[in-house]
């Protein structure tokens, strides 16, 4: 019995390790610069629906200003956030650090910051990757399940399972990295610095 157990502790030992150098490998696929924007596609499947509920629109990542996801179809709406703000048309929130830390470093990339908040679990292949993440935080723990992720040198699918049962799946497409940010999307981000 004494064996059994600690082969089986090796086991998960050297699990941790193996999944710490598919994190190292993730994230040295993915594409790192200081501005990414793109397309999503959002679908939320609410339990009490039997239709999901679709919004598309655009979002702009900067690494040191924050995220401006603006949605366009069905209803236009802006939402900016950065590590300690929340700003919509309906005025400006403060946000938990983790939410802010969170919602950079899945447009991001930064897979570190992310296993701050997240048990990760992961997966790889040759052109893709997947990370399951499960809240540390036990405020977090009581609204979402787990986060998925998954991609290939970007962000390309982000699925999200509440623990209400209510499930949300965003795909990113047409994503580029400009050099610099547009004069609308400057404005945006100053906003938030106010």
């Amino acid at each position: 019995m004494l064996i059994k157990a600690l082969l089986l502790y090796l086991l998960l030992f050297n699990q941790g390790f193996a999944n710490e150098d598919v994190l190292a490998q993730i994230a040295a696929r993915l594409i790192k610069t200081d501005i990414t924007q793109g397309d999503f596609h959002q679908q939320k499947q609410l339990k009490v629906l039997r239709k999901p509920l679709i919004a598309t629109g655009t979002f702009t990542y900067h690494q040191s200003k924050g995220v401006i996801w603006k949605t366009l179809t069905p209803v236009v709406s802006l939402l900016l956030v950065s590590e300690s703000k929340l700003v919509t048309g309906q005025g400006e929130q403060a946000v938990p650090a983790a939410f802010g830390k969170v919602f950079k470093a899945m447009l991001g990339g930064d897979l570190a910051a992310l296993g701050e908040g997240f048990a990760i679990t992961s997966s790889e292949q040759k052109t893709s990757w997947q990370l399951v993440l499960t809240p540390k935080d036990e405020m977090l723990q009581k609204i979402i399940s787990t986060l998925q992720l998954s991609g290939d040198t970007e962000l390309r699918q982000l699925n999200i399972r509440e623990t209400g049962g209510n499930i949300t799946s965003i795909s990113f497409a047409n994503i580029s990295h400009p050099q610099q940010l547009s004069a609308e999307q400057e404005a945006d981000f100053a906003r938030l610095s106010r």
